[in-house]
């Protein structure tokens, strides 16, 4: 049964159902339990799980379709003007943003040269792999700050306890490291980078 040439039902409903709830499922399980929990950031939460709706249902809509060069290259202009017209984001945050990518594209690309119980395996691999590393490793997420600095005696490297110390004290953060950049010897300041671990 048709309407405007176009088909109002077939089996490939099932299909997407069954596997865009498998890709919630992880998803869920990814985003919601493994990254909101270790950062305490919400603002990607909206970012992570639309983009991934998106790449889900975009692979698994085209790969009925056989894509001229032209509409390959439409595609990745798409993306190539999103991607450099947002802000650079933390190495983590692009990290998750491409596990959740390639989560979505595996689970909508499968065809029956795979069989569902290995797209649950890999699914399950990626999902300990985060959690082994976030829940049991607990490794420290270190952050860096960029701020401006007007006790410029203290920039010169025989003063790098001094600055350290005094950044320490003002901040309440036990810094790393710290880069000093631009320096402003009109206005007596200096553009500082200083790098410690996110508390949890």
């Amino acid at each position: 049964m048709e309407f405007l040439e176009i088909p109002i039902f077939d089996d490939d409903f099932f299909k997407m159902s069954f596997r865009f709830t498998i890709n919630l499922i992880f998803l869920t399980l990814i985003i919601r339990w493994l990254y909101y929990t270790s950062t305490r950031r919400k603002d990607y939460l909206f970012t992570f799980y639309m983009i991934s709706f998106i790449v889900f249902f975009l692979c698994f809509t085209l790969k009925k379709f056989e894509l001229d060069i032209g509409m390959a290259l439409g595609l990745f202009a798409i993306f190539g003007i999103i991607r450099y017209r947002t802000d650079a984001i933390n190495i983590k945050e692009m990290t998750y943003l491409f596990v959740v990518i390639g989560v979505s594209v595996m689970n909508s690309l499968a065809n029956k040269k795979m069989s569902y119980s290995e797209i649950i395996l890999a699914n399950v691999v990626i999902v300990v792999s985060i959690a082994i590393i976030e829940k049991i490793w607990h490794l420290k997420h270190q952050v860096s700050k960029e701020i401006i600095y007007e006790n410029i005696d203290n920039i010169k490297p025989e003063n790098y306890n001094l600055l350290k110390q005094d950044l320490e004290d003002r901040t309440g953060l036990e810094i790393n490291n710290i880069t000093i950049g631009n320096v402003d010897f009109l206005r007596d300041t200096a553009v500082l980078t200083i790098f410690y671990f996110n508390r949890k």
